[in-house]
């Protein structure tokens, strides 16, 4: 009977396993974002050190021929920095933000966009999709201006600029970019 039981429990499962289809390609994927530039590639080749400083994971959404700031993108409202799941960024040391110390962990990326500054929140809660952001939660908030650039980007772009003593994380998308200073 135990035998039986045991095959029909398994003949059940391979039934709704069967059932179970792989999704579709999403229209933003995900990306991910290194600093140092091109870490993974470094690390194989044997040049890079133990650790990066830090990784920002991310969905690119794509303009689409869309007005985004002020449109897609509501100025004065909370944004969560790409599309689908929340960005990510992980720092792998301490790092210094606006002055403030931000201990190494991995934080949940917003933003408030206005024409002329982004407030960018990092904040403790993770795994989130969408937009579930509790500003209880924000470690530190800090404001970065907008730099206008003439040729739009299509995809949201999010990268790292090596700088003396840190890097500056990008973030491209539309019309604006904008350059927020990190320091080791």
């Amino acid at each position: 009977m135990k035998i039986l039981l045991s095959c029909l429990c398994s003949l059940f499962s391979i039934c709704v396993m069967a059932q179970q289809k792989p999704t579709d390609i999403d229209k933003s994927p995900m990306d991910v974002s290194y600093c140092p530039y091109n870490y993974p590639i470094l690390k194989m080749s044997g040049k890079a050190g133990d650790q990066p400083v830090a990784r920002v994971l991310y969905s690119r959404p794509q303009r689409n021929g869309r007005r985004i700031f002020g449109d897609v993108i509501h100025y004065n409202e909370i944004w969560r920095m790409g599309a689908n799941e929340a960005t990510e960024i992980e720092f792998f040391r301490n790092v210094k933000i606006g002055g403030k110390l931000i201990p190494k962990g991995r934080y949940t990326l917003y933003a408030i966009c206005t024409e002329t500054k982004w407030t960018i929140a990092f904040n403790t809660e993770k795994d989130y999709w969408g937009l579930a952001q509790n500003p209880k939660k924000d470690l530190t908030r800090v404001e970065v201006p907008v730099q206008k650039i003439t040729d739009p980007v299509e995809a949201l772009t999010i990268y790292f600029e090596d700088v003396k003593g840190g890097t500056n994380l990008i973030v491209m998308w539309d019309e604006q970019k904008i350059s927020l200073p990190i320091k080791f």
